[in-house]
């Protein structure tokens, strides 16, 4: 079911429901003040014809005062379906109506009443005075017509007007959702490679902050295929070159023999490592910029994943580990796997552009509710603009070997754990200072 059919389907609903129970108080209302004045009517014609009777009940009996009576009751113009009958106490018919029953309409007494007569069903109201009983009668059957046309002419204009407000209802509905077809418009004109923002102009503000979330979505689904283009580009690029290495020191070592073989075969081992590092580097982040979960229910301490890092590198003896005592117990709250990985890294790209013979400081200490991890170096650092692009994939920074992808895995894990990452340039050196999350104290 569409938007459109469902709005009108519910609005619609509520509209005749509304209406319904209004026209039905109305319609029982009308009813019962139309019952009330057809009574009053009857009541009011009764008095009518006491006030034209001066005369004692046997003076009634004589011809030519019935006559005159009778005169008088014709000339107050009873409606149609009306009748009036003046008898005395004992039932006994002085004068009536043309449109009167043969039969004594007052023998239930004074009052309003429901009874037969002549076969018909009549509502009576009977008055007695100075003896005389003066009776008026409404026949039932016409009583009914009358309600019923005059409920028809009532209810006509509001079924009318329901009809009409289901129809601008749905012309309305149909008119406020204009601009989701013109979204959808918009969309279905598209190609699968046209990622640009919608137009937010004459947009309802329930609809423009739709269509602005959907276009941060278009922006960063444009970003991430850029950035897959780009990897793609570069990933091709740095693969080449160790294979070409590998398949240029096979061939070598194939072409000759003893240590020259021997040391093309060293070589093409050599940048078989390089691929196999590169391939790792690249499923790593690709793990983690894939928000893989890593979270294996353990928490780890900031040391363990320092002497796990520290263990992890090659030249682990060139670096100098200094951990403050208050972060010793708190336990980290991000996965001790990709901790360890991006403290790996951080730690790597220190010793790999330190000066020879100088040593990497790596320093932990707590930073608020964070572990801050500071890994420093004695290199030459690096420039304004190379700082901007140092998390960049597959950046180098001069001839110090590398898959230029350990940056950018530390800077997709800290995003992933909700942590910080910063450098600065110092005066003899280099600083990468990551900050984690630490976990909250259970009680």
């Amino acid at each position: 079911m569409s938007l459109r059919s469902r709005l009108s389907l519910i609005l619609g609903s509520s509209f005749i429901l509304i209406w319904a129970v209004a026209a039905t108080w109305m319609l029982c209302d009308l009813q019962q003040n139309l019952s009330r004045s057809l009574d009053e009517r009857l009541a009011a014609s009764a008095r009518l014809v006491v006030s034209l009777i001066h005369l004692s009940p046997s003076s009634v009996q004589q011809p030519e005062l019935s006559n005159a009576l009778l005169t008088h009751a014709e000339k107050a113009a009873l409606p149609v379906g009306m009748a009036c009958q003046v008898s005395s106490l004992k039932g006994e018919i002085f004068v009536q109506s043309h449109n009167a029953p043969g039969e004594t309409i007052s023998a239930l007494g004074v009052g309003y009443h429901d009874q037969i007569a002549d076969g018909l069903e009549w509502r009576t109201f009977t008055l007695e005075e100075n003896g005389i009983r003066i009776s008026t009668a409404d026949r039932v059957d016409q009583r009914r017509s009358l309600k019923y046309s005059i409920l028809m002419a009532a209810a006509l204009p509001v079924m009318a007007a329901l009809i009409g407000s289901l129809v601008l209802l749905w012309i309305v509905v149909s008119k406020g959702l204009e601009p989701l077809q013109r979204i959808k418009d918009a969309l279905v004109r598209r190609n699968a490679d046209c990622l640009d923002p919608l137009d937010t102009d004459n947009l309802p503000a329930e609809l423009k902050v739709l269509v602005t979330t959907q276009n941060g979505l278009l922006t960063r689904i444009s970003q991430a295929i850029e950035r897959e283009r780009r990897l793609t580009g570069d990933a091709a690029h740095e693969l080449r070159s160790p294979l070409t290495a590998i398949k240029t020191h096979l061939q070598v070592a194939q072409l000759t023999e003893g240590d020259t073989a021997k040391k093309a075969l060293v070589k093409a081992e050599e940048g078989a490592d390089r691929l196999q590092r590169i391939l790792e580097q690249l499923l790593l982040l690709a793990r983690v910029e894939g928000c893989l979960s890593f979270d294996d229910g353990v928490q780890a301490l900031p040391m363990e994943v320092a002497r796990q890092a520290l263990a992890d590198s090659t030249q682990h003896d060139a670096v100098t580990l200094s951990v403050q005592e208050d972060i010793a117990t708190a336990p980290l709250e991000a996965p001790a796997a990709l901790a360890t990985a991006a403290l790996r890294n951080l730690v790597d790209n220190a010793l790999r552009h330190t000066r020879p013979g100088t040593q990497v400081d790596l320093t932990i200490t707590r930073d608020g509710k964070m572990a801050s991890f500071r890994i420093r170096d004695r290199g030459q650092g690096v420039s304004t603009t190379e700082l901007a692009a140092i998390t960049q994939r597959f950046w180098h920074k001069g001839q110090h070997g590398g898959s230029g992808l350990g940056l950018a895995i530390v800077d997709a894990i800290i995003n992933s754990c909700h942590g910080e990452l910063s450098f600065h340039n110092l005066d003899d050196g280099f600083e990468a200072v990551m900050k984690l999350p630490l976990a909250e104290p259970a009680f």
